[in-house]
């Protein structure tokens, strides 16, 4: 994953190139998602921008999450209703495969073009077209599989 800095650089270039506004209000949930290294639900987004926002109600943190998603800056994560960086921001028909682990809630995200192509072809045989995709696998990490050892 390309360093915080980076991220944050190119999510700022990529909405210039676009003719869209990322307001300082976006900019700082993309910052506290992207510092937070975890996935984190829009409740506890609200709680870290109080801290610099005492007025922050929950539309602006959802108003935000909608931009950020919609530019492919972020991944909803449906299972547990929280959100994490893309780590390949301006490739918005990329397949993210993330990998849940369970016992301490860390979410990682791969790509695997193979897994892509066999999607995009089992969906074809069924005459769906797929907008774009996210696939959820659940388990246990190899630090948590290292701590049960």
């Amino acid at each position: 994953m390309a360093n915080q800095a980076q991220l944050l650089l190119q999510a700022q270039q990529l909405c210039e190139q676009r003719g869209v506004r990322l307001t300082p209000q976006r900019l700082k949930v993309l910052v506290l998602i992207v510092e937070h290294r975890r996935s984190i639900s829009a409740y506890e987004l609200l709680d870290l921008l109080k801290v610099t926002e005492p007025q922050a109600k929950p539309p602006t943190v959802y108003r935000a999450l909608d931009f950020l998603m919609a530019q492919g800056f972020i991944h909803k994560v449906e299972s547990t209703n929280s959100y994490i960086a893309c780590c390949l921001l301006g490739h918005a028909e990329h397949c993210s495969q993330l990998l849940i682990c369970d016992e301490c809630g860390s979410v990682d995200e791969c790509h695997d073009e193979e897994l892509a192509k066999l999607l995009r072809i089992k969906a074809d045989s069924h005459g769906f077209k797929i907008a774009h995709h996210v696939v959820e696998s659940h388990g246990i990490c190899k630090d948590c599989q290292s701590d049960q050892q």
